[in-house]
């Protein structure tokens, strides 16, 4: 939205420096952004005789502002008042009249405001040369959509307790964890160190880590020591469902957290900060020298080889599935390659890269191409159902080329390996960034980290992605007798993707080959019991007990279920599945809630269009209640419901209560459900759906199915489905107790909340469904 007084800041700047030789034109369109910021900075240096005019605000323009004196009353020029007044306004200060270039009360108050805002309350209202350099950048010193209050006031504590020191500048008190305040937090470390200023750059170098071995933090550490670490813990963010906050004591929920940070991380489940656990939190390498039970290459594996990287503690290695063309490194598979790293005792994982160095690399149709090539090659190798492949970005991509390029990119991966119907899963190579925002919004099942690049602008200032797999920690030559070889040591996450072995090649198993003949067994012994219907009795049995005894309200939902059926089922019937991975997207699916969506719509039906019942709170009405007290609970954080779904909404990366393996749950519960009241068997029909390719386009079918393929669908029968219309009491008061167990007994429910406020939320939702719909 325009600001008209950044419209003036940006017409007053132009016409009063547009003629300066150096001087940069900003767009005159009332929005504040860096071109406007940059034109303010070659203005002020311009009238500090600055003849080579930048857009940085570097040494020479601190040094020079410095010789003048700190910007306040009776400043001796009015244009640097002007200046700073402008820049105020471009950041949301009311900085009063700016036509004398006076420093007048309102000037002060505006300064004064924005240093409280950074933490600072004892610098004066005067604009000292740091606070100067603040003022001309585009960062936020207020909580932002998405920010965390927990974050900020770290922000802001780093910026009082070392803005004297000569090497530290003021950061961003926005609540968003980023490069600068991960650069600010090792400063501070670094001064607490007693490494001199000038010599602490916010770099994690030899002395740095040096520091942190002879200050492992724990019970009855300095209180410095711990607010340190413990910023560090919250920057790295809720973890497993564990989160802690700043302190400066050490208790008993910040060890925990620290427990649960390092199973994630891979590390000894100290409960104290030593070194490992210091670097893991502080750089995306951690420790280069930690254990590390996985690695890469691009060189051959031998038999000799494999064995000899066996003996050194290694159990997986990537290998690349293929090379460009023009490629002189000679770096795929090579026929029986398969074979000798199996005889030598390893696990392989393997790696799909086209180049991928630079921003050309990436567009939908390259990927789409890549993802074909991929598909092919695996098949080649004989890799079987399931295999994880990882498509690789081997270059810093910033955030603005993440969105443009390599998120497109990924979809057309996805796209292509969906063509060639869902053999293979797609995961990711890149920064913490990249693994991220593409597992986010290009669903990546897992992630292969580049740590070892620590100074990537992608791998400073973002925790590790939840579904990391395989950090890559370093670079180096591996030796072996007189064979030497270049080797990259990956950390690998237990529990996480195992890699292929000889089991997982030249077959035809698929990951859900185990749950598909249980349910057949089920289906036996439903006959074996008797009775009209045994679908029913199978589902009744996928979603017991859960779905009955322990969420009670079930019973009242859709009913009980046949108990002389479950003991018979129990004596007679095939040993439990819980789970399976899902064949396209790597998830983890729950037995339990896919069977007990399908039991609700296969006996309350489906409504297509705008209304919604009690099939419809089985699946995705149940979840998307939970999830809009999730929101309620964040509103803090997220007062925008469309950005909360955005962040939260049908992720594999991220501790939500509405994830992407719930949502596939929902809809192939859904489906089943339909379809089973058509007619056909159980059984018959999920080995239709996820054996073959039903599961390839699930979403586009749910979209058609449920919501008549209109998005305007999606958000009329949600909304329905959050406020009842009093038709169905029962079923608005079971949706209300969904949404307080995740926002709690206070939580405004949907129908207090103005239209303004509950429609982005809804929509949210409606935009996920339609562009997973649309893949």
């Amino acid at each position: 939205m325009a600001d008209q007084k950044v419209l003036e800041a940006q017409q007053w700047v132009n016409a009063t420096y547009g003629a300066v030789p150096g001087y940069t034109r900003c767009e005159e369109d009332g929005r504040t952004g860096w071109a406007t910021m940059h034109s303010l900075t070659r203005a002020l240096q311009h009238e500090l005789g600055i003849t080579a005019l930048s857009d940085s605000f570097g040494p020479t323009t601190l040094t020079k502002l410095t010789e003048r004196g700190p910007v306040g009353p009776g400043f001796a020029n009015p244009n640097i008042v002007r200046i700073a007044q402008h820049a105020l306004f471009c950041k949301g200060y009311w900085a009063g009249d700016t036509t004398s270039g006076t420093y007048g009360a309102s000037t002060q108050h505006a300064v004064l405001r924005m240093k409280g805002d950074c933490g600072v309350t004892s610098a004066g209202h005067t604009l000292q040369p740091k606070w100067f350099k603040a003022l001309l950048t585009m960062d936020a010193y207020i909580l932002v959509s998405g920010g965390s209050a927990e974050v900020r006031a770290i922000q802001q504590w780093l910026n009082d307790q070392y803005l004297e020191r000569s090497t530290y500048f003021v950061i961003p008190c926005d609540g968003l964890f980023s490069r600068d305040v991960q650069v600010a937090l090792i400063k501070a470390i670094q001064y607490e160190s007693g490494i001199p200023d000038d010599q602490a750059t916010g770099s994690f170098g030899p002395a740095t880590r040096d520091a942190l071995r002879r200050n492992t933090v724990g019970p009855g550490s300095a209180s410095k020591w711990v607010q340190l670490f413990s910023a560090a813990c919250v920057f790295n963010g809720a973890v497993d469902g564990a989160a802690t906050v700043f302190k400066a004591a050490w208790d008993d929920r910040l060890a925990e957290y620290v427990r649960v940070f390092q199973e994630f991380s891979a590390l000894d489940r100290t409960g104290v900060g030593d070194y490992r656990t210091w670097a893991q939190l502080l750089v995306s390498t951690g420790d280069p020298d930690r254990p590390a039970s996985a690695c890469d290459t691009r060189f051959h594996i031998s038999v000799a080889r494999a064995q000899a990287l066996r003996a050194a503690g290694y159990t997986v290695v990537g290998r690349y599935l293929d090379e460009d063309p023009t490629s002189t490194l000679d770096k795929e598979l090579q026929p029986g390659e398969l074979d000798a790293i199996f005889t030598g005792g390893l696990r392989v994982f393997p790696i799909s890269q086209y180049n991928g160095r630079e921003l050309g690399n990436f567009t939908y149709q390259q990927g789409y191409q890549h993802g074909l090539r991929a598909h092919e090659r695996a098949v080649h190798y004989g890799f079987n159902r399931g295999t994880v492949i990882y498509f690789a970005v081997d270059y810093d991509a910033t955030d603005g080329q993440i969105t443009s390029n390599i998120v497109p990119y990924f979809h057309g991966v996805q796209a292509a390996l969906a063509n060639q119907g869902k053999r293979y899963v797609a995961g990711v190579y890149g920064s913490r960034n990249v693994c991220a925002r593409v597992t986010g919004q290009a669903y990546a099942r897992y992630s292969f980290v580049s740590g070892m690049s620590y100074g990537f602008s992608g791998n400073l200032g973002f925790p590790m992605p939840a579904n990391w797999s395989f950090n890559q920690i370093k670079e180096f030559r591996f030796t072996s007798g007189t064979d030497v070889f270049d080797l990259d040591r990956n950390v690998h996450r237990p529990f996480s993707d195992p890699g292929v072995g000889r089991e997982n090649v030249g077959g035809t198993t698929s990951p859900v080959d185990a749950f598909l003949h249980y349910v057949e067994q089920l289906y036996a012994t439903a006959l074996a019991y008797g009775g009209p219907d045994p679908n029913l009795r199978v589902l009744e049995y996928l979603r017991y007990p859960t779905y009955v005894d322990v969420y009670s309200g079930w019973q009242n939902l859709i009913g009980d279920v046949d108990r002389a059926w479950i003991d018979y089922a129990r004596a007679n019937g095939p040993g439990r599945v819980e789970s399976y991975r899902d064949p396209s997207l790597g998830v983890t699916v729950n037995v339990d809630h896919l069977g007990a969506t399908a039991n609700a719509v296969y006996l309350k039906g489906n409504v297509n269009g705008v209304t919604a019942n009690r099939g419809d709170f089985g699946g995705w009405g149940g979840d998307l209640a939970t999830f809009y007290g999730e929101w309620q609970a964040n509103s803090e954080s997220y007062p925008s419901g469309y950005a909360f779904c955005t962040d939260r909404l049908a992720k594999v990366d991220v501790r939500s209560s509405f994830p992407l393996g719930d949502l596939v749950e929902d809809v192939d519960g859904h489906l089943l459900g339909l379809s089973l009241r058509i007619g056909g068997r159980v059984d018959e029909l999920l080995r239709l759906h996820l054996a073959g390719t039903g599961h390839v386009g699930r979403f586009a079918r749910f979209f058609g199915a449920r919501y008549d393929a209109r998005n305007a669908d999606i958000v009329a029968s949600a909304r329905n489905m959050l406020i009842s219309d009093g038709t169905d009491a029962e079923l608005g008061g079971l949706c209300t107790a969904a949404i307080r167990t995740t926002g709690g007994w206070n939580c405004l429910l949907p129908g207090m909340l103005p239209a303004d406020k509950l429609d982005p939320f809804l929509q949210g939702y409606a935009d996920t469904i339609e562009k997973l719909a649309r893949g």
